[in-house]
């Protein structure tokens, strides 16, 4: 693996900038369009989750996830991005969500006789 001269990366990015403000280059742009509030209830219903399953994955309360499913509210920042995977990738969440749910519980002693 080739060792990576950081100092001149940042130069070669800083000299692209100076073009482009110049209007000697262009640069390439991506947009990606994340989701919205009025996607949440599809993509949780894609996912086969209940409620209480998809605001605990998001990491917010089941009031915040009706605010957006009835959308009062909009999802922002992180939770943008995560609705982002869970739309584009639903097997990646779900496997996610199925490694993150506790092993279920077994009768660790036997009754004495």
């Amino acid at each position: 693996m080739a060792k990576r001269n950081i100092g001149k990366e940042i130069i070669q990015g800083l000299e692209e900038i100076k073009a482009w403000k110049q209007g000697k280059v262009k640069l390439r742009t991506f947009t990606v369009n994340l989701p919205r509030a009025a996607d949440v209830s599809s993509i949780r219903k894609e996912l086969g989750l209940s409620q209480d399953q998809f605001a605990l994955f998001m990491g917010v309360s089941v009031a915040t996830l009706r605010n957006w499913e009835q959308e009062r509210r909009e999802p922002q920042g992180a939770a943008r991005s995560l609705l982002l995977v869970a739309a584009k990738q639903p097997q990646a969440v779900r496997a996610a969500f199925k490694a993150a749910m506790p092993a279920p519980r077994t009768k660790a002693y036997a009754k004495a006789a």
